[in-house]
C-alpha cells in the first residue's frame, strides 16, 4: 500500500475513532461545553460575535479526553517537536512527518479546538514527504497567550 494511501487511510480511521469522543467532550453532565450557545458550536470565524476568553476550558474535555490530552498527548508531543517558528499571530511547530505522529497531532489538535476555541489551528504536510507543521495562531492576543500558557512548547 502506498505512503499516501496509508496517511489516508489513518486520517480517516481518527475522523471516526474521536467522533464519539468529541460528541462526548461538547458536553459536561448533558449541558453544552463552556463558550459555546445554545445549540451551536463556538467558532472564531471572521463572521463570529462571540470571541471566547483566552483561557483554557479544561471541563470542554470529559474526564478521559481531558487526561488523554494533557497527560498523554501533550507531553510526547514536545518530545516529538523538531522546531518552532515564531509568527506575527502565534506559532508554528515541526513534528516528523511519519503517520503515528501526523495522527497524534490530529487528535491533539481535536481537544485543543475544544479546550481553547479561539485558536486557528492548521496542520500542514510539506510536498515530496518535506517537513509537517502545526500551526497555532488567532486574533490579537493569541500569541502572547501561548507565550504563557504554552511556554515548554515554545522552547527549542
Amino acid at each position: 500500500m502506498k505512503t499516501q494511501n496509508y496517511i489516508v487511510l489513518i486520517v480517516m480511521g481518527l475522523a471516526f475513532a474521536l467522533a464519539p469522543t468529541l460528541v462526548m467532550a461538547r458536553t459536561s453532565a448533558g449541558k453544552l461545553a463552556k463558550g459555546c450557545d445554545e445549540g451551536k458550536p463556538a467558532t472564531s470565524s471572521p463572521t463570529a460575535t462571540h470571541e471566547s476568553p483566552f483561557a483554557c476550558d479544561r471541563l470542554a474535555l470529559d474526564p478521559e479526553a481531558r487526561r488523554r490530552h494533557f497527560v498523554e498527548l501533550g507531553p510526547a508531543l514536545r518530545g516529538l517537536k523538531e522546531g518552532v517558528r515564531e509568527l506575527s499571530d502565534g506559532y508554528e511547530f515541526q513534528f516528523p512527518s511519519d503517520p503515528k505522529t501526523i495522527a497524534m497531532v490530529a487528535e491533539w489538535a481535536a481537544g485543543e479546538r475544544l479546550c481553547c476555541p479561539f485558536f486557528d489551528i492548521q496542520l500542514r504536510m510539506e510536498r515530496e514527504g518535506g517537513p509537517f507543521w502545526l500551526r497555532l495562531t488567532g486574533r490579537k492576543g493569541t500569541k502572547e497567550f501561548i507565550k504563557v500558557d504554552a511556554a515548554a512548547w515554545i522552547k527549542q
